[in-house]
C-alpha cells in the first residue's frame, strides 16, 4: 500500500516559483547540450560537467522544497525502482571491483561509478517526488526544459546544414560530416535522440495545456525536421516509435494521435523535400546516401557485434572487466577486424554481458527488464484523468522517453553521458512510483482555462516550504549538494590535463604538465597517453603503459606500447602488440611498417614489427 500524505499547505502556493524551477530544469537540459566550447583532450567533458552541475543544482532546489518528498524516500521503495537501484548498484560494484583484478585505472573506475551514483541519485529523486505529489510539477518543468534543449539544438542543426559558414566551433559546432546537423554534442545520433525526447514533451505540455496544442505541433514539426537533417538512422528507426504511441494510447488527444501517427509520413515528406533542394541548390544533405544499399549499413556494427559474441564465448563467467572492452577487443586477435577503434560494443546487452560475464551481466538485464516492465505497466495503468490531461499522460510520455534511449542504447551507447544518462534516469524514477498528486477540481471550482492561457500557481504545481522537517530526512538534499560540487570538482581536475594538450601562455614544460596531470583524481590516464606518445624512447615511461591502454588503444597509443615493450627487452609482446596495429591497416601506422615491405639486406634481421609472436598470447598477459 502506497503511503499517504496530508494536503500541501495553503502558503506554499503563495511562496511557489514554478518559473525559477523551470529555468534550472531549462540549465539543466539545455546547457550542456548547447555548450559548444570544449577543451582537449575530450570534446564532450565540459558538456557532461555541466550536466552533472546543472542537475544537482536543480534536484537540490526540487528535493529541498517538498518536505514530504523527502520523508517518502526513507519508506519502502517500489519494486520497479528497487530493481533499477539494485541493477545501478551491481554495475556500480563491478566498477569498484575492476582495479582489483582486471587492472582498470582507478581514475577510470571512480568517474563511472560516480556517474552511476548520479543516475541512482535522479532516479530516486523523481521517485520521491513523485510519491510525494510532485511529479506534475516536476515533469512539467522537464518538458519545458527538453523543449528548450530542442529547440536550441534544432537552430544548431539547421545552421550546420544551410549555413555552416556561421558556424564557429564556439558558440555552433562545426559538423565534421558535411551535410549533416550534428548539434552542439557533435554527434548526429546524439542530436537525433535529443529532439525525439524533445517531441515527447511537446506533445506532453500540449496534452497537459501548458502550451497551446497548435505550438506543440509546430514544435514536434520543427524537432522532426532536424531529425532528418541529423540523417541518423536511430532517428528514422524511433519515428516508428511515435507512430505506434499514437495508435495505442487512446488517452492522448485526437490531435495529438494524429500528430504522432502521422510523424514517419511527415519525416519521409521532410527527407524527400529537403534532397530536393539540395539537388536544385547544389548543396549537399548528407542524408541521401545514409540508406544505401552500398558499403556497411550497418557502419561495422555488425562487424563488432560479432568479435563481442567472440569475446564473450572466451570469458563467459566473470566477462573481460567494467571497462575493459577496448582493451580486451584490441589485444585478442580478429583478422576481419573493423578498423575503426571502437571502445564500446554498441549494445547495451553486449556490453554487460561481455565486461560483466553472463551470470552477473544476466542478472543485471533481468533487473533492468524488470524495472522496464513496471514502468511499462504503470505507463498503461488508468489514472483518473484531471482537468488537463496531465497525470494521466505523464508516465506514458516519460516511459516513451526511456524505451527510446534504450533503442538507442542498441545501436551506440547514449547512457554513458552525463546529459544522457540524467534525464532517462529521471523519467525512469517517474515511471516507477504511484503518484500522489492533488485530487481533480470539482464542478464548484473555477472553470478550465484557455488552450493558451498561463496555468494557475496550485497545489498539484508549488513546492511546500516546510522548515520544519528534520535534517534526518533529507539525504537527497545532501546528495544533491554533493553532486553539484562534485561536478566542479571534476572541472578542476580535468584543467590539470587540458593545459598538457592545450597549455595557454606561459605554462609549465610538457613534463612538468604531465607530471600534474598524474596527480588527477578522475583524469590521470589521459597525463599517461601524452607522457606515452609524446617520449622519444618510450620505454622510459614504461609505467604511463600501466594506465593509458585501458582508456583508448589507438594506432599512436599501439605503435608507442609496441615500441617501448621492444625497447625493454621484451621483443615477444611487442611483436604481438604490433600484429594488433597491422590489423586495423591504419594510416597513422604506415611508416612504422614500411620496413616489412622493403627489400630486406642479406644477413640483416627485420625490425620486430615485421615477425609474429613465437608463441600465442592473451589479452590478460598485458594487464
Amino acid at each position: 500500500m502506497q503511503p499517504t500524505f496530508p494536503a500541501i499547505p495553503p502558503f506554499a502556493a503563495e511562496r511557489a516559483n514554478p518559473a525559477g524551477i523551470a529555468l534550472l530544469a531549462c540549465l539543466a537540459l539545455a546547457l550542456p547540450t548547447a555548450l559548444a566550447f570544449n577543451l582537449p583532450p575530450s570534446s564532450t567533458f565540459l558538456n557532461q560537467a555541466a550536466a552533472l552541475v546543472a542537475w544537482g543544482a536543480w534536484l537540490l532546489v526540487l528535493t529541498s522544497l517538498p518536505a514530504r518528498a523527502a520523508a517518502a524516500s526513507m519508506r519502502g521503495l517500489p519494486r520497479g525502482l528497487l530493481a533499477l537501484q539494485a541493477a545501478l548498484a551491481l554495475v556500480g560494484l563491478a566498477a569498484l571491483a575492476a582495479p582489483l583484478w582486471a587492472a582498470l585505472p582507478w581514475s577510470l573506475a571512480l568517474s563511472a561509478t560516480c556517474m552511476i551514483g548520479a543516475a541512482a541519485l535522479t532516479a530516486q529523486a523523481a521517485g520521491s517526488l513523485a510519491r510525494a505529489g510532485f511529479g506534475r510539477a516536476a515533469f512539467r518543468a522537464f518538458c519545458i526544459g527538453m523543449v528548450a534543449a530542442g529547440a536550441f539544438s534544432s537552430i544548431v542543426g539547421i545552421v550546420q546544414v544551410f549555413v555552416p559558414a556561421l558556424a564557429d566551433g564556439n558558440l555552433i559546432a562545426r559538423s565534421y560530416i558535411e551535410g549533416r546537423a550534428v548539434g552542439n554534442m557533435r554527434q548526429p545520433n546524439h542530436l537525433s535522440s535529443l529532439l525525439l525526447w524533445a517531441v515527447i514533451a511537446a506533445v506532453w505540455l500540449g496534452e497537459a495545456r501548458v502550451i497551446r496544442r497548435a505550438a506543440s505541433a509546430l514544435l514536434a514539426l520543427l524537432f522532426t525536421f532536424v531529425v532528418v537533417l541529423s540523417a541518423s538512422r536511430t532517428g528514422a528507426l524511433s519515428m516508428v516509435l511515435l507512430a505506434a504511441w499514437g495508435l495505442v494510447d487512446t488517452r492522448l488527444s485526437r490531435w495529438s494521435r494524429l500528430l504522432l501517427i502521422a510523424t514517419p509520413l511527415v519525416y519521409a515528406l521532410l527527407w524527400y523535400a529537403t534532397g530536393v533542394w539540395a539537388d536544385h541548390s547544389h548543396h549537399v544533405f548528407g542524408g541521401e546516401t545514409r540508406f544505401s544499399t552500398k558499403g556497411d549499413i550497418s557502419s561495422s556494427r555488425w562487424g563488432i557485434w560479432s568479435n563481442t559474441l567472440a569475446l564473450i564465448r572466451m570469458h563467459p563467467w566473470a566477462g573481460v572487466g567494467f571497462g575493459e572492452f577496448n582493451f580486451a577487443w584490441t589485444l585478442t586477435p580478429f583478422p576481419g577486424r573493423p578498423l575503426a577503434f571502437f571502445d564500446h560494443t554498441h549494445n547495451l546487452v553486449l556490453q554487460f554481458l561481455v565486461e560483466l560475464g553472463i551470470p552477473l551481466g544476466a542478472l543485471v538485464l533481468g533487473l533492468l527488464l524488470a524495472a522496464l516492465w513496471a514502468a511499462f505497466s504503470a505507463a498503461r495503468r488508468p489514472v483518473a484523468r484531471d482537468a488537463e490531461g496531465a497525470d494521466a499522460l505523464l508516465r506514458p510520455a516519460a516511459f516513451m522517453m526511456v524505451l527510446l534511449i534504450l533503442v538507442h542504447s542498441l545501436l551506440e551507447y547514449p547512457l554513458w553521458y552525463a546529459y544522457f544518462l540524467l534525464p532517462a534516469a529521471f523519467a525512469f524514477g517517474l515511471c516507477l512510483v504511484e503518484t500522489n498528486e492533488a485530487p481533480p477540481r470539482r464542478a464548484s471550482e473555477p472553470p478550465r482555462r484557455g488552450a493558451g492561457e498561463s496555468p494557475p500557481v496550485d497545489a498539484a504545481m508549488a513546492p511546500s516550504f516546510d522548515r520544519a522537517a528534520p535534517a534526518r530526512l533529507r539525504p537527497l538534499v545532501v546528495a544533491s549538494l554533493v553532486l553539484t560540487m562534485g561536478g566542479l570538482a571534476a572541472v578542476l581536475d580535468y584543467a590539470r590535463v587540458a593545459v598538457i594538450f592545450a597549455p595557454p601562455e606561459g605554462a609549465a614544460p610538457l613534463a612538468q604538465r604531465i607530471v600534474d596531470g598524474r596527480r588527477s583524481v578522475f583524469f590521470s590516464h589521459h597525463a599517461d597517453y601524452a607522457a606515452a606518445t609524446t617520449t622519444e624512447h618510450p620505454a622510459e615511461v614504461m609505467p604511463a603503459f600501466l594506465g593509458a591502454p585501458h582508456y583508448l588503444l589507438d594506432a599512436r597509443l599501439l605503435q608507442a606500447w609496441a615500441t617501448a615493450l621492444d625497447e625493454a627487452g621484451d621483443t615477444e609482446h611487442a611483436r604481438h602488440v604490433a600484429q594488433r596495429l597491422r590489423e586495423f591497416d591504419n594510416a597513422q601506422s604506415a611508416e612504422f611498417f614500411a620496413p616489412c615491405a622493403a627489400p630486406a639486406l642479406q644477413g640483416a634481421a627485420l625490425p620486430f614489427q615485421c615477425q609474429a609472436p613465437a608463441r600465442a598470447f592473451r589479452y590478460e598477459d598485458f594487464r
